[in-house]
């Protein structure tokens, strides 16, 4: 080309979250089936949409005024019944007027990051969520800043480690802060999210909650809301409906703004997304107009609780199968439907390897892990997937210097959520003890 195209840090968008598809198409057009728990689509998984919730949806259909455009920051009426749901939390509150429409997070979280100045960097927790470390780094033109989350403490924030990265780097102006956690399941105890605000106060620091997985928890847990613990201090909070109805396909999500008053580069970052937005037009109708009469809905409380009881249980199965296993570090999950399995330091070898019965798919995966730079979860990974057909994301992807995987917990049948996870747990044990 004349000119190069690519501006510095695009090409830290990178998701191997869907990228292991690839590896996977490839085996799947061999005619092997592949189990994914590389993704948490609900739907995927034999998750059923209440037929309650569906006739909302159907209704609306018939409506004139769901195929006209929405108010340019999201219905009024929507926003104005979000925001009473966060006002009776009892801590910060705010109107319909601090709540802004997106076409699923992922569009709220490239927003986000697209007006900030490159130098202005957001700490976020690692292992990160892919969407928010990519985007990161790639307005940063270089590596996502990160805290750790101890695998060695139920996942637990190392905050020692953020206060000294927030106090020695100036150019940090946030913390991300995702609760429940993507993709470790856990769930920041009232305390630490103190403790966040705490920091926040200290450097005059905004803070950046994504929020998508608060209704999701489970086995007597609950997840304290940024809002709740905020203070005065200025915060986005970020949420949307696709894992909670679940609807991940209507692509809706929303920001709540705290305290935009409070700092006035913090109300100019608001107005700024706001004006993004009216250039843009709207979000999706449909979805928000479903969304006050599906969250009021009498069956929805019920509904909600079912389902993470559901969850609950097959957390406490993945425990029951995973839990003891030799060589990895293992964390019952609390909230959303993810866990992070960690393999213990030093158990990882550049020349372990499953039994793979099909050539076809022997030299498929050999030829994938010839690269001697590559992380040696990654490594377990390709070996699980050509072995046991089972697509997982190893954690190196995930921005972290730990090696494990994430799995999901959506597998609605006990019995081929079983199967998967004694398979797993089998491969693991196999690969441990395979050194040539």
């Amino acid at each position: 080309m004349r000119q190069l195209l690519l501006r510095p840090g695009a090409e830290e968008l990178n998701y191997e979250i869907r990228g292991i598809v690839k590896k996977a198409r490839q085996i799947e057009s061999l005619g092997f089936p592949i189990t994914w728990e590389n993704i948490g689509d609900p739907i995927q998984k034999s998750n059923q949409v209440p037929s309650w919730m569906k006739e909302i949806i159907s209704d609306l259909l018939k409506e004139n005024k769901t195929y006209g455009y929405a108010d340019s920051k999201g219905m009024p009426e929507t926003r104005a019944f979000l925001a009473d749901l966060t006002n009776q939390q009892g801590g910060v509150k705010l109107s319909a007027d601090d709540i802004l429409f997106f076409n699923g997070l992922g569009d709220a979280i490239a927003k986000l990051y697209q007006f900030l100045i490159p130098t202005a960097r957001i700490i976020g927790p690692s292992p990160a969520y892919s969407t928010h470390s990519s985007a990161e780094a790639a307005h940063a033109n270089t590596a996502p800043i990160t805290y750790k989350l101890d695998p060695d403490n139920q996942w637990l924030p190392d905050m020692d480690d953020l206060y000294m990265k927030v106090k020695y780097n100036p150019s940090i102006v946030g913390i991300l802060i995702i609760n429940p956690d993507n993709p470790t399941g856990m769930v920041y105890p009232k305390v630490v999210l103190e403790g966040f605000v705490k920091i926040a106060e200290e450097f005059n620091l905004l803070l950046i909650a994504d929020e998508i997985y608060q209704n999701i928890t489970y086995n007597g847990v609950r997840a304290v809301a940024l809002a709740e613990v905020i203070g005065d201090r200025p915060a986005i909070s970020l949420k949307g409906i696709s894992k909670e109805f679940p609807w991940p396909g209507a692509r809706c999500g929303w920001m709540e703004f705290y305290n935009r008053e409070a700092s006035k580069e913090f109300s100019k970052l608001c107005q700024t997304l706001e004006n993004a937005k009216m250039i843009e037009v709207c979000s999706t109708i449909l979805p928000q107009l479903a969304i006050p009469k599906i969250m009021s809905h009498p069956e929805y409380k019920a509904y909600r609780e079912k389902a993470n009881e559901a969850i609950g249980k097959r957390s406490d199965w993945m425990a029951e199968i995973l839990g003891e296993i030799p060589g990895i570090k293992f964390n019952p999950t609390q909230g959303a439907f993810y866990n992070t399995i960690v393999f213990e330091e030093g158990v990882l070898k550049s020349d372990q390897f499953l039994e793979i019965e099909d050539a076809r798919v022997k030299t498929l995966v050999e030829a994938w892990v010839a690269d001697e730079q590559m992380p040696l979860d990654k490594r377990f990974v390709y070996y699980l997937l050509g072995s046991e057909r089972i697509c997982v994301v190893p954690i190196s992807s995930f921005c972290s210097d730990l090696r494990g995987f994430r799995v999901t917990l959506l597998e609605e049948k006990e019995e081929t959520f079983r199967d998967t996870f004694e398979r797993l747990g089998k491969a693991i044990r196999c690969y441990l003890k395979s050194e040539s």
